[in-house]
């Protein structure tokens, strides 16, 4: 599956999927529903937690990826945006962390497996996903205590190691550490994922997304986003990129600083626009198809998708859209493919 993705990405831009969380609303599934019979006792309310679906309701995540495969896309994220002890901890829920990103990159696994069979010429991938958590190493959360931190680098290598353990072992193709706001917290995310490529004697692709979030073109933990790339430069990676917070116009300027300076795959997977005064996103599939058109007549991208209010159909536009254009050029890529 490496040198497949490898050979992909030279022949065409490929598509990722869209938003879990988006999808799942449409469900509209209850505290019952979070629970399902093997936690109807539990001692705390779940709904919301999103990644728990993925033992409680795994019918329906396996629908939404068979939704976004049949949309066009090539690869598809796994449900485990959370999928962390640092984030499960909000449920005191750590203990169900490796099972949660097992079985949600086994059920994409399965998905993804069954598109391929149908389609051989077009291979499907599974990228596990591998969220920011809901701290931040590099800044304290208290205002009167500057040097405070919530969370250590050690802490976060350690939870980030358990959850790439438990994609690998779910069959995923790729790891995806993405929606970085804080760069610290992703070079724990990357240190660990190393630890278990060594230990195991393997070699796994590496995705890695940050977010610009808003106007200043900085991640919160204040990079632009060339010391973004330079700071993550160190690591052997399949792709640099941005997503989420700015919607694809929004994006542009930013893209085009890492397209220009990296031999990496860039990606990227913006909003539907910005959310309105609702916190709903408003851009159709066209309209967010002909701003993305941009990056591909200015040769920015190599991988593209769709993140928060976006469905399948915008990610069918898109990838009507991506297939009319050729693939940024990696030279670096090409060795590796032979």
């Amino acid at each position: 599956m490496k040198k497949d993705i490898y050979l992909a990405l030279q022949e065409r831009i490929l598509i990722l999927d869209g938003a879990m969380g988006t999808m799942l609303q449409r469900y509209n599934f209850e505290e019952e529903d979070f629970r399902g019979e093997r936690f109807k006792d539990y001692h705390l309310s779940v709904k919301g937690n999103n990644d728990l679906l993925s033992i409680t309701q795994p019918q329906a995540i396996a629908e939404v990826h068979s939704k976004y495969f049949q949309a066009g896309a090539d690869m598809v994220e796994t449900n485990t945006f959370s999928g962390t002890t640092v984030a499960m901890a909000d449920y005191e829920m750590e203990d169900l962390v490796y099972e949660l990103n097992f079985e949600s990159a086994k059920i994409a696994r399965e998905v993804a497996d069954e598109f391929t069979k149908k389609e051989p010429s077009k291979p499907r991938f599974v990228a596990g996903a591998m969220g920011p958590t809901n701290k931040t190493a590099s800044m304290s959360p208290d205002v009167n205590d500057p040097g405070y931190r919530a969370i250590s680098f050690n802490e976060l290598r350690i939870a980030y190691k358990q959850q790439a353990e438990a994609l690998l072992d779910g069959g995923v193709d790729l790891l995806l550490v993405e929606t970085i706001f804080d760069t610290l917290n992703a070079k724990a995310a990357l240190f660990a994922i190393e630890e278990v490529k060594e230990e195991r004697g393997i070699d796994v692709p590496v995705m890695v997304s940050g977010t610009i979030t808003d106007a200043s073109g900085r991640t919160l933990s204040g990079q632009t986003a060339e010391a973004f790339l330079i700071s993550i430069s160190h690591i052997p990676l399949l792709s640099v990129g941005f997503n989420c917070a700015l919607g694809a116009k929004q994006l542009t300027p930013h893209l085009e600083v890492i397209a220009h300076r990296t031999d990496l795959a860039v990606s990227a997977y913006p909003n539907a626009g910005l959310p309105n005064a609702f916190g709903e996103y408003d851009e159709s599939p066209e309209q967010m198809a002909g701003q993305i058109k941009e990056y591909l007549e200015k040769e920015l991208i190599n991988i593209i998708g769709g993140c928060c209010g976006t469905t399948p159909p915008h990610i069918e536009a898109i990838a009507k859209l991506a297939s009319q254009f050729k693939p940024r050029p990696i030279p670096q890529f090409t060795a590796l493919s032979i």
